[in-house]
């Protein structure tokens, strides 16, 4: 029977090159580091507060001195998004709550709360008028956004929208997410 360390038919030593485990072990460290870096710096360069003209991108999506921003907790109609109005006939409402998010905030100086980073980069905010008025929650008292996330922070003014029939809930809709769910499929 042939010892382990040698092959059959040459005789010559099977060897494990030496240092390979060492290697993929360094290598999944510096790796993870690089990440630990990346995100580190990230979320270092995160202002402390965005405040300035913003302008409306989507019913969720903001631009204030090059930041884009969202509004955290929510989420509105997509701006290529249709719901039904109480008669069923399709309206433009991913559109509607984009002009309406304008109509809001149009002159005015918003002031922005950065908590982190959302999947695509924008910057993750609470964000207010002069008057204190909390842009966020107004989208979804007013049914142009809904409540959104693990923590659902607007759910009490998303059911204030609903039962007063505001924006969306005026008739039926798909909620956004569902909604690109869809049309990526």
């Amino acid at each position: 029977m042939a010892n382990w360390r040698t092959r059959r038919g040459g005789g010559r030593a099977w060897r494990r090159p030496a240092g390979r485990r060492a290697q993929i072990v360094i290598l999944g460290i510096a790796g993870l580091l690089a990440a630990y870096a990346y995100l580190k710096g990230r979320d270092s360069s995160l202002p402390a507060i965005l405040a300035g003209q913003a302008t409306v991108i989507d019913g969720d999506s903001i631009s204030i001195g090059g930041w884009r921003v969202r509004p955290e907790g929510i989420d509105a109609p997509e701006w290529e998004q249709t719901c039904a109005g109480a008669n069923g006939t399709a309206w433009p409402c991913g559109k509607t709550a984009a002009r309406e998010l304008g109509a809001l905030i149009r002159g005015a100086s918003l002031t922005c709360r950065p908590t982190g980073f959302d999947q695509y980069d924008r910057v993750l905010a609470e964000c207010s008028l002069p008057d204190g008025t909390n842009v966020n929650a107004w989208l979804v008292r007013q049914g142009w956004a809904v409540a959104f996330g693990r923590s659902r922070l607007y759910a009490s003014a998303e059911a204030e929208a609903k039962a007063a029939k505001h924006g969306v809930w005026v008739g039926t809709f798909e909620r956004p997410s569902q909604w690109r769910e869809r049309q990526s499929e």
